[in-house]
């Protein structure tokens, strides 16, 4: 199979955690062994846990050797030391495939540059190179490297993590059924519920329109995953509300209620749910969306009748919705 075709699993496992993975990049893996049979598919899942190579290279291990022990290993440090000592040359026929150029420093993970190094693969592809002062610079310790694979795709990939290099990302959140509509209660099936919980649970801040706010009395919590709660901006021109509505007795969260956006200045990693004016009033710095369409139809408020044109980054199924994430094509 050609290159394009293990780079593109690679790329579809990472947009699984796209939104999950702040302030690190959604990456992907896949090895494969000298016959292009596929070993492992991988991706990272979460900061601060073992990368989407190691993950891979976990599993392939299983395959490969039929040595289970490994599976008891979660922390990065300890799969990067098992995999230092027992791999030996079981990996010298394999090719890996990351959709970004493995990291080449230490930090709250092991180098995965260092590894591979040691591994001795026979190929590693790789879709973008690593553009971030500290962890760039890893495809020069390794030999027998292909880089640019599915480049525009694996680029699309890192569009939040970019963003919060230079400053901020912004993403809009809506669920709608198939119809178009937004109104008469739950929409989205309990896994793309607990995906959006899992968003709000690495953000910084969440965004909200007032009139959501006093029609829903919503939460906003992560709850569903048993995460922690973001600070809440509820854009509104009226600044009364009924201090009964749950969002405002969340533990460890701050609540503030503004008709300007000063107040994003402060955050790095800022979610917006909302529906048609808040749409309209945050287009202008929106940098991506990310839309749960539910098998459904009935009811009677559409999201927006606002013409917009968006460009697809990525469409997969999330339990029996489809979750797609967009951006807006330039003017």
């Amino acid at each position: 199979m050609p290159d394009e075709f293990f780079m593109r699993l690679a790329i579809a496992e990472a947009w699984k955690y796209q939104g999950l993975t702040y302030p690190n990049p959604a990456v992907g893996a896949v090895v494969v062994n000298s016959e292009g049979a596929i070993l492992s598919v991988a991706a990272h899942q979460k900061a601060a846990e073992a990368h989407a190579e190691v993950l891979a290279l976990k599993d392939a291990y299983k395959v490969l050797s039929g040595d289970t022990t490994i599976d008891a290993l979660h922390q990065s440090w300890d799969i990067h030391d098992f995999l230092h000592v027992n791999a030996g040359e079981l990996f010298e026929e394999c090719s890996l495939y990351t959709t970004l150029e493995p990291c080449n420093h230490e930090g709250k993970t092991p180098s995965c540059a260092d590894l591979l190094e040691t591994l001795s693969l026979r190929r590693i592809i790789i879709g973008s190179l690593d553009t971030h002062a500290i962890a760039a610079g890893g495809a020069r310790r390794l030999r027998h490297v292909s880089t640019g694979v599915c480049h525009d795709a694996c680029e699309a990939l890192l569009l939040p993590f970019k963003a919060w290099q230079k400053q901020q990302f912004i993403f809009f959140k809506w669920a709608q059924r198939l119809d178009g509509t937004i109104d008469g209660g739950t929409i989205s099936a309990i896994e793309s519920r607990r995906n959006v919980h899992a968003m709000r649970s690495v953000c910084d801040l969440l965004v909200i329109g007032g009139n959501t706010v006093r029609e829903d009395r919503p939460t906003l919590d992560s709850r569903l995953v048993n995460g922690s709660a973001p600070d809440i901006l509820i854009y509104s021109h009226n600044s009364v509300f009924d201090n009964t509505i749950p969002l405002f007795h969340v533990p460890r969260r701050q609540v503030f209620i503004d008709d300007h956006w000063d107040r994003l200045k402060g955050y790095r990693n800022i979610m917006i749910e909302g529906g048609p004016v808040l749409l309209e009033a945050t287009q202008s710095m929106v940098d991506c969306y990310v839309s749960f369409i539910a098998p459904s139809s009935g009811g009677s408020i559409p999201f927006t009748t606002q013409r917009a044109d968006f460009e697809w980054l990525h469409v997969a199924p999330s339990g029996c919705d489809l979750k797609m994430w967009l951006r807006k094509k330039d003017e």
